[in-house]
């Protein structure tokens, strides 16, 4: 059994008996002297048990702890080694995906679980170490607007948000029915009704400016409508208007693209040459240009002609920077 389970043990034997031997502990945990005296050290100078040697009976029982005292009680909820490493590091992944957004609430959570995790003789810094999260493309935003939204999406309030938008470069108010919150490539969306627009908006965190909380029931959309608009497009870009982009990759980039999903809806297949056709829908083609075009020569578009037109201008448009 690892430490936290002897943790339970000793503490079993010691409610069970008036006064267990030291044997007794060695034979029923399986570790030596030495090891249970650390974990009897660590029981009663961590977890304030109020445990002491008995010279007359010759074994241990717990005393009557004093009334000012650190309460001594062993966790409810008590987690072995591995566990407490997957909730570490489940910990490290969400504080990744928005710094400083679980922190007033996991903390304390956190706390507990490092002492518990030290109980274990696991440092508990090897997370951080050990666990790389590199975010890429990440824009920044105010973490305190994150509490409120989610608050709302939760509840089912509407927002008062001050968003800019990047094309006019201009900051104005809309007022928002806000459906899901949706983390995709390092970069939290607000999905929402905008009552401005009339439809469904999906807004970057890090363009809002202002967020309010208004006391009124939000508009729901219902889930077949939202994927209807914002799952049938490529990427982050919505729209019910859908076209199919029909692409084929080098056999050797293939050995990279065929294991991407590019879109829940993709289509793909090998040829007997080993080219690879892939199959997306898109309904707006600014993401899926630029995935394109990051492959280079090792994929071509085959349909539809404006997408391969767009492409087309694109490399012309390159080639005149870079040749002039």
């Amino acid at each position: 059994m690892d430490r936290t389970e002897r943790f339970y043990r000793i503490d079993q034997l010691l409610n069970e008996y008036t006064v267990v031997p030291i044997d007794t502990f060695l034979s029923e945990l399986g570790v030596s002297r030495a090891t249970f005296k650390r974990d009897l050290e660590y029981l009663r100078d961590r977890l304030n048990a109020p445990i002491e040697w008995d010279r007359d009976t010759g074994g241990y029982r717990f005393i009557k702890a004093n009334p000012l005292s650190p309460k001594y009680e062993l966790p409810g909820l008590w987690f072995n080694a591995s566990e407490i490493h997957a909730l570490l590091s489940m910990r490290h992944l969400l504080q990744n995906l928005g710094p400083g957004l679980l922190s007033p609430h996991v903390d304390p959570l956190l706390t507990r679980l490092k002492l518990l995790l030290e109980s274990a003789d696991i440092p508990v810094d090897s997370v951080e170490k050990r666990i790389r999260i590199l975010r890429v493309n990440a824009r920044s935003y105010e973490p305190e607007h994150f509490a409120p939204i989610a608050t709302a999406v939760l509840q089912r309030k509407k927002l008062e948000l001050g968003y800019y938008t990047r094309g006019r470069d201009e900051t104005g108010d809309r007022l928002v029915s806000p459906q899901r919150l949706t983390h995709y490539r390092d970069n939290w969306y607000l999905d929402a009704w905008c009552h401005l627009r009339n439809g469904i908006r999906s807004f970057s965190l890090d363009a809002i400016r202002r967020v309010r909380l208004i006391n009124e029931a939000a508009l729901d959309v219902s889930e077949q409508e939202l994927d209807e608009i914002l799952g049938t497009g490529y990427g982050i870009f919505s729209g019910k208007e859908v076209k199919w982009a029909q692409l084929r990759f080098t056999p050797e980039r293939a050995r990279w693209v065929s294991r991407e999903a590019w879109h829940p809806e993709q289509k793909s297949r090998f040829d007997e040459q080993g080219l690879y056709y892939l199959s997306v829908p898109y309904s707006d083609d600014r993401e899926l240009v630029m995935d394109i075009l990051k492959h280079g020569a090792n994929v071509q578009v085959l349909e539809p002609s404006s997408l391969r037109e767009r492409i087309a201008s694109e490399l012309k448009h390159m080639q005149y920077i870079y040749g002039s």
